[in-house]
C-alpha cells in the first residue's frame, strides 16, 4: 500500500514506477471541497484519487508487487481495509509543510499492525526539518524505518519499495516480529 494525505505524491508514485499504465481514480476538485481539501501548498492539483491507484512491477519471473495507492483524505477512509487485506506492507507519504495530515495513516498501520515505512517527499528538493524531528513529530518509535525519497524519480520509489520490503521481511523472520 502507499498510503498518506492529501496531495502527498501516492498518485505520483505509483506512476513513476509501474510498468503498466497505472489505473487512477482520479475526480476533479470541486468548489466544495475546496474548502476541506487544503490545496494551499499544492495549488496546482486539480484532480483527486477518490478510490485507488493501481499498478505493479515485476519483482523476479514469478514474483509481481501489485502497488495500491490509497485516498489521503478521511472521508474515503472506509476503503483501507480492504485495500490493506493481502499487504505485505505500507509506504506512508510525507510531506512536512502538512505533517498532520498522515496522522491517520500512521495511525492505522499502528493499529493494524502492518509493517510500514515513512517516507518523506522531498518536495523543491530539499528536506526543510531534520529527520530526529519528523520522527519525534510522528512519535513513530525507531522500529519504523524514516527515509527520503523523491515520488517522482522511479528509482527513489524503487529504494522506498525495496525498504518496505526489507522492513516486511525482517517483521516475519524476526522471533518478535509480530509484537512490533
Amino acid at each position: 500500500m502507499i498510503a498518506g494525505g492529501f496531495g502527498v505524491g501516492k498518485t505520483t508514485a505509483v506512476s513513476s514506477i509501474s510498468e503498466i499504465t497505472p489505473l487512477r481514480t482520479e475526480a476533479a476538485i470541486t468548489t466544495v471541497s475546496e474548502d476541506v481539501d487544503r490545496t494551499a501548498h499544492v495549488p496546482d492539483k486539480t484532480t483527486t484519487t477518490v478510490a485507488l491507484d493501481f499498478g505493479c512491477i515485476t519483482i523476479d519471473d514469478d514474483v509481481k508487487l501489485y502497488l495500491f495507492g490509497t485516498p489521503g483524505q478521511d472521508r474515503f477512509g472506509f476503503m483501507w481495509r480492504d485495500l490493506a487485506l493481502g499487504a505485505l506492507g505500507a509506504l506512508v507519504i510525507v510531506d512536512t509543510r502538512r505533517i498532520d495530515d498522515c496522522y491517520p495513516a500512521v495511525d492505522y498501520f499502528e493499529k493494524t499492525g502492518l509493517p510500514f515505512v515513512v517516507a518523506v517527499n522531498l518536495f523543491e528538493g530539499k528536506l526543510s526539518h531534520a529527520q530526529a524531528d519528523i520522527r519525534w513529530a510522528l512519535a513513530i518509535g525507531d522500529h519504523v524505518p524514516l527515509i527520503t525519497f523523491d515520488a517522482r524519480v522511479k528509482l527513489s520509489v524503487r529504494d522506498a519499495l525495496l525498504t518496505v520490503l526489507r522492513t516486511t521481511l525482517a517483521r516475519v523472520t524476526s522471533p518478535q516480529g509480530h509484537d512490533r
